[in-house]
């Protein structure tokens, strides 16, 4: 049964028919209840998962990260679920049962600050060094914006990764992160984003491509 808090115009709590009232981030919402599955593994059913399994194990390796890259974009939702969704809607590729993330789509960050240029990665005495153009004259752009980089194990689904209180100055173009000798030998995704030096502006992340060690 759902408890009225606020008068009959208000938000409600709990189950009321084929509704669940809820608060989240003080404000009511409300919710269907799910509806039971007949056949819970059709093909689109499964291809759904394999979508949200892709997404799921990427975002879930760098939540930090994320919930500093995607701040800007967390309107009604979690910097979470604004990541997952547009991965969703960009950077899954193929047909059931052949389906993965296209790395070189992926946004770990999104946000109007200045993004990389010329960004690159390259494999250096097990560490990943990533280097970009000094842009700091450019619009929207400051030599003291602070890099934040990626590195992701494809294999193990493990993320290396540098935050604002971490990382070098757009004007100091290299930025270094140590790798573990475990992920020797795997398939490593690189990305480079900015962020502003009082942390409300983040730049959209660039692919700076794959790396071995």
């Amino acid at each position: 049964m759902g408890t009225i808090k606020q008068g009959i115009l208000g938000g409600f709590s709990g189950k009321v028919g084929t509704v669940i009232g809820s608060c989240w981030k003080g404000k009511s919402c409300m919710r269907s209840i799910a509806q039971n599955v007949k056949n819970p593994r059709t093909e689109a059913q499964m291809a759904q998962r394999m979508r949200f399994k892709a997404t799921t194990d990427f975002l879930s390796s760098m939540l930090p990260f994320i919930h500093e890259g995607y701040k800007n974009h967390a309107k009604k939702m979690t910097e979470y679920n604004a990541a997952q969704s547009y991965l969703l809607n960009n950077a899954v590729t193929g047909e059931y049962p052949d389906i993965a993330l296209n790395y070189e789509m992926v946004l770990v960050s999104r946000g109007k600050l200045q993004k990389a240029l010329g960004a690159r990665a390259e494999s250096d005495s097990g560490s990943i060094k990533i280097t970009w153009e000094d842009n700091s004259d450019m619009p929207g752009a400051s030599a003291d914006d602070i890099a934040m980089a990626v590195v992701y194990d494809t294999e193990a689904k493990e993320a290396f990764y540098t935050t604002r209180g971490e990382g070098r100055r757009r004007g100091n173009p290299r930025e270094v992160i140590n790798i573990p000798a475990r992920a020797a030998g795997h398939s490593l995704m690189t990305y480079l984003s900015f962020v502003s030096k009082d942390g409300r502006i983040v730049s959209d992340s660039v692919f700076c491509g794959e790396v071995h060690i």
